[in-house]
């Protein structure tokens, strides 16, 4: 079957369409013929090498499509449905330990940039009824950090504000999932035409984070000087000590992004001074991924996609996200 591999070690022009062999079905597995994916800073950064994988590995963790068949063990699935994959297949439920993340797809096993796929029921679960292939495709990665980030870890509720930075993924879906729950929004970003399109979102307040540079005190007096509750972090080092400043007493920050660096200066006593729960993500479990599609089917939240590049064009739709100039969820579709 048809593919893309990665050669080590790494860089867009070392993806390349080549075949696979397709793993026999087992009692407890599943057989999808896979129709789409979605980009997520976590491929970008495997297929440029900065996280080693064997040679020849298929990339991508996001994979959506069609069950052909299912093993005899199976019982959640049947032939016809749509499902969606899960970044840790090995995470069930639970509270996260290491042994859940090992095994992460288009990491350190193959992904869903190829046609078809047999794997463990368990790594699948069904896709939101009425999603297209591709919109499906944007939720196991990026909408299910967001849900996790509010909903599980922040517990977010109606009246709270939340601070969403910028226009990727996970904060779009953040911003959404947000506004569904009865939220005040605050948006950054570094474009006046995004936070427009943001606004038309239902953004309650936005920030030019370029022009404002001391966005987190800005963000701040917005709330009349009490804080933010609930802030979704994607920059890392760059951002944290703004969001540290715009938090409010108690507060949480999910940092979720290293989008700025992998390390950086923390104003540690703003932090311990605001009693600020600061919360690493990683993604979500799947039980998570169930309730979080439970939550689509019933608010109707639909994904806000830039754009879609056939699985050929995949290193084209890589250098699109590092132009950072896109507004959503890029995708393949096959």
């Amino acid at each position: 079957m048809r593919a893309i591999r990665l050669k080590a070690p790494g860089g867009l022009d070392n993806l390349a369409v080549a075949e696979a062999e397709l793993a026999p079905l087992g009692p407890h597995d599943i057989h999808v013929r896979l129709h789409a994916s979605s980009l997520n800073y976590h491929d970008y950064v495997v297929v440029l090498g900065g996280i080693p994988c064997e040679d020849g590995r298929i990339p991508m963790s996001d994979g959506a499509g069609v069950v052909v068949a299912v093993g005899g063990a199976v019982h959640d699935f049947v032939p016809g449905d749509h499902v969606i994959s899960t970044f840790f297949p090995r995470w069930i439920e639970g509270e996260p330990d290491i042994a859940k993340f090992f095994e992460v797809p288009g990491d350190r096993s193959d992904g869903y940039a190829r046609a078809e796929v047999v794997a463990p029921a368990t790594a699948f679960t069904r896709a939101p009824r009425g999603y297209s292939h591709t919109e499906a495709a944007t939720l196991p990665c990026a909408a299910l950090t967001a849900w996790r980030a509010l909903h599980v870890e922040a517990a977010l509720q109606p009246g709270e504000t939340v601070l969403v930075q910028g226009t990727g993924g996970v904060s779009i879906f953040a911003l959404q999932f947000a506004k569904a729950t009865g939220a005040t929004v605050i948006a950054t970003s570094s474009s006046d035409a995004k936070l427009e399109r943001l606004r038309a979102m239902g953004a309650d307040h936005l920030i030019n984070y370029k022009t404002d540079t001391h966005w987190g005190a800005t963000a701040r007096a917005l709330t009349g000087g009490r804080g933010v509750d609930h802030i979704v972090e994607v920059g890392g080092p760059g951002t944290l000590a703004q969001s540290i400043m715009a938090c409010r007493m108690r507060g949480n920050i999910s940092l979720i992004g290293v989008l700025t660096g992998f390390a950086g200066d923390v104003p540690t006593a703003a932090a311990m001074s605001g009693n600020v729960r600061i919360t690493g993500i990683t993604v979500g479990s799947r039980a998570q991924q169930q309730a979080m599609v439970a939550a689509i089917d019933a608010t109707g939240i639909r994904p806000v996609i830039d754009s879609v590049h056939p699985l050929e064009a995949i290193a084209d739709a890589f250098r699109l996200q590092a132009s950072q100039t896109h507004f959503g969820k890029i995708c393949l579709a096959w």
